[in-house]
């Protein structure tokens, strides 16, 4: 049997906890060898490059720079084009761009051999969108290049599919969202803002790229669906937050909106009102302060207007909802009939309430 072996391409802000997820689930998930690709060899990077090669990942970077990451003590395994070529997924976590040039320059050359390439959010017309739990049975034979949407896009889609869809787009109306985000991640040294800044509206019929993403996501079902979003960022590190309004045909209560979050294993629900304290949980009890699930939701905040009118706050995992569709995706290259089922190894991490 061909061994299955999967390349992470960049070590940011989804690259780095994905490479540490797949090495201490390898087995689970029916993994032979990890890999990621370093572009840059930094000194003030080498603490983790050599952690993720300590619990089993392997380092592949560009030849001309194979010298430079041995002198910083960084010993790569494999030049860029090989370790492509001896995967059998390979998942790109680069920044916004640079999906779409590697796609060009690497992974083309390579689409006979692979069995297929993911590329994140920022990556608009790589391959089909994809969000685990929305559109699973979207994913066909021939999907080679799949893009996972952002983190906001599958929060907004998974509201969107719990309480108004759910096999059913006649019963949405309407929805409308504000996406309330972080500036930066706690990762990153810059580009921190002073005060809320608010955001554009590139599509007149979308708002924000997270309503059109999602719809593109629906559209994979075969669903055409009324979306809006508008964005901003505030001056917080800690998790984004969603706004939803969401206008529906049949009539609901607050109790039927409760019961269909709670049926959902990929929403969580909480008490908690700041993002900070949400954070605080993921940190004490998610896979290295990463929650799972696509949603967490503060029922406080939840509100049914005119029986048919759906209102709520909610908090963005950050990257864990990416995180999760992302090895969905990979397990499904791999073992389209069992992916599933593999994937349950995650589910220590989806939680009933924070």
């Amino acid at each position: 049997m061909k061994r299955k072996n999967v390349h992470i391409v960049g070590t940011g802000t989804i690259g780095e906890p994905l490479i540490g997820l797949f090495c201490n689930y390898r087995d689970q998930l029916g993994i032979d060898d990890v890999s990621f690709h370093k572009n840059t060899p930094l000194i003030s990077d080498k603490s983790k490059v050599i952690d993720l090669i300590h619990r089993g990942a392997r380092l592949a970077v560009d030849e001309k720079k194979i010298g430079s990451f041995k002198e910083m003590g960084m010993e790569p395994d494999f030049e860029t084009e090989e370790a492509i070529k001896r995967s059998t997924v390979v998942v790109d976590c680069t920044p916004k761009g640079i999906g779409h040039n590697n796609k060009e320059k690497y992974y083309s050359k390579f689409s006979d051999s692979v069995n297929g390439f993911l590329a994140q959010g920022s990556e608009n017309g790589f391959g089909k969108k994809y969000a685990h739990g929305i559109n699973d049975k979207a994913l066909m034979e021939g999907d080679q290049f799949i893009q996972i949407v952002s983190c906001n896009t599958h929060n907004l889609s998974c509201i969107t599919d719990t309480l108004a869809v759910n096999n059913d787009p006649d019963n949405l109306k309407e929805g409308i969202f504000v996406c309330i985000r972080r500036a930066t991640d706690i990762s990153q040294a810059s580009g921190f803002i002073p005060s809320p800044q608010v955001g554009t509206h590139g599509d007149r019929i979308y708002g924000s790229h997270h309503a059109k993403d999602a719809a593109g996501l629906f559209t994979t079902l075969d669903m055409d669906l009324n979306l809006f979003s508008s964005a901003m960022k505030v001056p917080s590190q800690y998790m984004h937050v969603v706004w939803f309004h969401l206008r529906v045909k049949e009539p609901t209560t607050i109790t039927q909106v409760m019961d269909k979050f709670e049926k959902n294993p990929l929403v969580a629900l909480t008490e908690k009102d700041m993002t900070s304290t949400v954070f605080s949980f993921g940190r004490d009890h998610g896979h290295f302060g990463r929650i799972l699930n696509q949603t967490v939701v503060a029922v406080q905040s939840l509100n049914v207007r005119n029986n048919t009118e759906i209102t709520g706050f909610c908090f963005t995992p950050q990257d864990g909802n990416s995180l999760l569709s992302s090895i969905a995706a990979t397990e499904w290259l791999m073992y389209p009939r069992s992916y599933e089922d593999k994937i349950q190894c995650m589910s220590d991490f989806y939680f009933d309430w924070i």
